[in-house]
Parts: structure tokens; sequence; C-alpha cells
């Protein structure tokens, strides 16, 4: 049976925000993000988000790549790893109950010199996908300001009106969840 326009919207959106990317943290799941629709396609997500934790262990978090599923709710695994010369090619899975089958998305990820992570499509079930962060010490070091931002646009006929509604509540949820993980790191 095909899908409804706002069942397939809502699997879209899952599947954005699974990919997304990384960090978080605090009480407030961001302390400023925006997402909005691309004029040429696309959606375009950026935030500014406090970290509770020293920018090497957000840093850490980033570059775990076998572990990226673990901060998102949306059910996914990484297919495939492979780091050769500073690149790391990630082959995620995507899976969700309202979406039949698994989505695609084979991604390079490089780190900056300064701190942080430059995340770019490679292939997959995506027309563009670009993500980066930017991380720099706050507070008296025990801090990360992050910077972050992600250009991204699915093959879908979703209108992107509706991805951008869930793609903020997915982020959300996905900056919460890293913002705790690193919290956990810089206990131990």
């Amino acid at each position: 049976m095909p899908l409804s326009g706002r069942q397939a919207a809502a699997q879209l959106v899952l599947l954005l925000l699974a990919v997304v990317g990384v960090p978080g943290i605090g009480g407030a799941e961001a302390d400023r993000l925006e997402v909005t629709a691309l004029s040429g396609g696309g959606i375009r997500a950026t935030a500014q988000v406090q970290f509770p934790a020293r920018p090497s262990v957000v840093q850490s978090l980033l570059t775990d790549y076998q572990h990226w599923p673990d901060l998102f709710e949306v059910q996914m695994h990484v297919a495939e790893l492979i780091i050769q010369e500073g690149v790391a090619t990630v082959d995620l899975r995507i899976e969700h109950s309202l979406m039949p089958g698994e989505r695609r998305l084979v991604t390079e990820s490089r780190t900056l010199p300064n701190g942080g992570l430059v995340t770019d499509l490679k292939g997959g079930d995506f027309k563009q996908y670009h993500r980066v962060w930017k991380l720099q010490g706050a507070g008296e070091g025990n801090q990360t300001q992050a910077d972050f931002e992600l250009v991204v646009e699915p093959h879908t006929f979703v209108p992107d009106r509706i991805i951008v509604i869930i793609m903020r509540q997915e982020l959300e949820t996905h900056f919460r969840i890293v913002k705790q993980k690193a919290l956990e790191q810089a206990k131990r």
C-alpha cells in the first residue's frame, strides 16, 4: 500500500535526522538552532551549542565513527568503515519503523586542524550532504562552544517545509543525546 504524503514526510525527516551529525549539551538542546529550506532545494541547519566538556572530549565523540548510531534515536548501523590517510569513509544504513527498507548514506569525514569535523556526501540516497562542526574551548577550558552547519537534500517528493519542522525537533533530540554522552565522558 502506498504511503500517504504525511507518512512519507515523517519517514524522510527521520532519515535525515538520523544522519545529521553530532554534538550539543547542557539544559537546553541548543543555544541557537535555525533550520530553513533552501530556494534551490534541500535544507540548511545551523546551530551554536555549548557542551559541558572540553573540546577533546567532543572531538572524540564526533570521530568515533563506529558508534555514530548511538547518538540518534533512529535505528541505524555502520555497514562499513574505512579510515585511510586521515579520511573516514562511513557507509550508514538507516531503518525506521515508518520507512520500508533501508536507506543508505555514504560520507567522507576529515578532522579540522583547530578542532571539528567536515563530512561530505560520497554516495547513497541523497542529492546533497555537507556537515561541518567547528569546536573551540569555552569557559575555563572545560567547556566547548560548537558551531554546526548542515546542508542536506534527500531524493524525495516530500516538501521541504515539512522536513524543516521535523528536522528541527530531531536535531534538538540529537543534541541532547550528544550532550549527555559528552558529560558522561568528561566525568571519567
